[in-house]
């Protein structure tokens, strides 16, 4: 079994780490502020803010910034910003108010990741992918010498067997993170053979292999699959087997881990016919959600299967905007929601259970779009490690 690879890490010589790491592209994607914030935080100084593309610029002359990125990271590459860490994982404790967040970053098989529905491969997305989110960051990645990971795989080990096989080595880094992040703390894995065995043995006496499930950043990687299904065509059987672009860079969480918070993303109709909403809406079931209009929330039934009572709210809520007219937004915070409400309607949903996730991916294949997601936007992860994609 070759799923995980012990990668080639990149990592900053000598940079200021504060100005170094910054957010998820994904996130604060209608705040123009919060990044302006990071970009005159980190102006001057070697930066992962200089190496991706905050997606709320993705119609902003693009093709300008994905020309500056290449760039930036070959002047990276040659002008001695990184060092490289062999021969190991990382070791990466966040802290946040949630608590400290334990995972381990290293490189999963691109070969044994599938985003398609009803896949059986050892990696799986957890979503239905959005097949026209990916060629916008296809154009980023196809020529980038590097990628910086944000996305996190999740495992299935109530026993926490594997941070429990984790021999500890030098601490790599330790610093606080800009933009309210908390903390972050880098240790190098001195065992990553041992480490890999103990991830390969949550999958003995299970009749079903899956051995990740994507919690985030399922999009980037679809990206570097697809840009790797791109590439491979042009290369040997040889050339295939250890090509860098095959390997994703990630970090693997325990999906136990006590400070990984699975909260449901809940639904918001802007719409000024709320009565229609509510008469034409029928839920059932022994799980509750609320409906909500105007600030004033109204507990209904909702499916005990909750990825099945997800779709079935979603069919409703297309139906009713192609009739009626309307949009409809995802919402994360159930309070930002309530103040939103006097514009429409909001349906606060219900939480899925850890203990469920997996069988949940199994059974069902991907959960329905804007399911769940794992902490607030702050506490999502922050880019510090890179790897190279290209051959030398």
């Amino acid at each position: 079994m070759n799923t995980v690879k012990i990668p080639e890490i990149l990592l900053p010589a000598n940079a200021d780490m504060h100005k170094w790491a910054v957010n998820a592209c994904d996130q604060y994607t209608s705040d123009y502020e919060y990044w302006r914030e990071v970009e005159n935080l980190t102006v001057g100084s070697p930066s992962a803010f200089n190496l991706i593309f905050p997606e709320i610029y993705l119609k902003d002359q693009p093709e300008k910034r994905i020309s500056r990125i290449n760039e930036t990271m070959r002047a990276y590459l040659s002008g001695g910003v990184f060092k490289k860490i062999c021969g190991g994982f990382i070791l990466v404790e966040r802290t946040t108010p949630s608590g400290t967040r334990t995972g381990i970053v290293l490189s999963v098989d691109l070969e044994d990741y599938s985003y398609e529905a009803g896949a059986k491969t050892l990696i799986r997305s957890t979503e239905a992918t959005i097949l026209e989110r990916i060629p916008p960051r296809v154009e980023i990645r196809k020529n980038a010498p590097v990628e910086l990971p944000h996305a996190m795989l999740l495992y299935d080990d109530p026993q926490n067997t594997v941070l429990k096989a984790v021999s500890r080595g030098e601490v790599l880094y330790d610093f606080r993170l800009m933009q309210n992040g908390g903390r972050v703390k880098g240790t190098f894995i001195t065992n990553a053979e041992e480490v890999t065995s103990a991830l390969y043995a949550l999958l003995d006496g299970r009749r079903e292999k899956l051995l990740f499930a994507v919690g985030d950043g399922n999009h980037s990687l679809a990206t570097a699959k697809t840009c790797w299904e791109n590439l491979k065509a042009s290369l040997s059987e040889k050339e295939r087997e250890n090509h860098p672009a095959r390997y994703a860079l990630v970090e693997v969480v325990n999906e136990y881990d006590p400070a990984l918070n699975f909260q449901p993303i809940h639904r918001f109709v802007k719409t000024d016919k709320a009565d229609l909403f509510f008469s034409g809406l029928k839920t059932s079931g022994k799980e509750f959600a609320y409906i909500v209009n105007g600030g004033i929330k109204t507990k209904i039934p909702f499916s005990e299967d909750i990825p099945q009572g997800i779709r079935l709210l979603d069919s409703f809520i297309s139906g009713f905007i192609a009739k009626h007219g309307g949009e409809v937004d995802y919402i994360h915070g159930e309070s930002d929601l309530v103040n939103l409400t006097d514009g429409g309607v909001g349906i606060i949903l219900p939480s899925i259970s850890k203990k469920d996730f997996f069988n949940l991916i199994i059974s069902g294949g991907n959960l329905p779009r804007k399911t769940f997601s794992m902490g607030e936007g702050y506490e999502k992860r922050y880019y510090i490690e890179a790897k190279a994609i290209k051959k030398d």
